[in-house]
């Protein structure tokens, strides 16, 4: 299902962070994550993901910001960017998708349905 799928996370919780990347990798995609969206951002300057994972309460620069940024890099006009938060009113969702987000997951996810749920948003 994900051979060779690459997704890049950008979460400032390390448990959560590290619980993405675990049930991912365990799901064969290649899996970079980063705690803070400028060295995120750094890295996607020169390597481009099948698909980003974004949290929005994020120090230094937000996810609102992040999404901004990254839409500018060459190449990432229609990359899937997810939003990935815990704000799952309806207003919220209808918020990240104007801003650009290809889609939103909320936290917590389910760990059963979580690596399918992001292989969905990058063959979508």
């Amino acid at each position: 299902m994900s051979e060779n799928k690459s997704v890049c996370i950008i979460e400032d919780n390390f448990p959560i962070r590290k619980l993405f990347s675990s049930v991912l990798k365990k799901n064969n995609y290649n899996v970079q994550d980063f705690d803070n969206a400028r060295d995120g951002i750094n890295w996607l300057r020169s390597n481009k993901p099948d698909v980003i994972l974004l949290d929005i309460l994020l120090p230094e620069i937000n996810g609102w910001d992040a999404l901004k940024i990254i839409r500018q890099i060459d190449g990432f006009e229609s990359l899937p960017v997810i939003a990935v938060s815990g704000f799952t009113s309806e207003s919220d969702k209808a918020r990240y998708i104007q801003a650009g987000f290809n889609g939103f997951m909320s936290k917590p996810v389910n760990v059963s349905t979580f690596a399918e749920e992001v292989n969905a948003f990058i063959n979508n």
